[in-house]
């Protein structure tokens, strides 16, 4: 049953309607996937591998649920931040996810490394973001999502 104010809204004109977002959001707007760390919890799991490198459902991986959720939004400019055990992780999303050569969208792996501004792993979540803000601010992106690898 609608209420009175859902079915004015509905009456009203496309035009009179307010846009989710201001036209051009989504191409300025890049997500950032945190991709996780030892996954002690799911040791036998991730022996060998990251907890966002763990298989779900045969053939996919943890990291492919947030990195389907940006492309499902139409989100096309995404990092996945890695660390610990990322091998198989790295493997995944470099086979799974490639864009053709004219598009401006990448599914890129930013490993934790060590540089001459710094020497150390990441010492959290806000490290791992602060090592990698220059890649972040290398285009003139105007909003940023940030997601969970291994969240539900």
């Amino acid at each position: 049953m609608q209420s009175q104010a859902q079915r004015d809204l509905l009456q009203k004109s496309p035009e009179a309607l307010p846009a989710a977002l201001p036209p051009g959001t989504i191409q300025r707007t890049l997500a950032i996937i945190m991709g996780g760390g030892a996954g002690t919890r799911l040791f036998p799991l991730t022996k060998d591998r990251a907890k966002p490198a763990v298989p779900l459902g045969g053939k996919y991986r943890i990291v492919d649920i947030p990195i389907s959720n940006c492309l499902n939004s139409g989100l096309r400019s995404i990092y996945v931040l890695t660390q610990f055990n990322s091998m198989s992780l790295h493997r995944h999303i470099q086979a799974s996810y490639k864009f053709d050569n004219f598009s401006r969208s990448f599914v890129d792996i930013l490993a934790a490394q060590q540089t001459p501004a710094g020497s150390q792993w990441y010492q959290g979540t806000a490290d791992a973001v602060r090592q990698n803000m220059r890649f972040f601010l290398e285009r003139p992106y105007g909003f940023r999502v940030w997601h969970y690898a291994e969240r539900r």
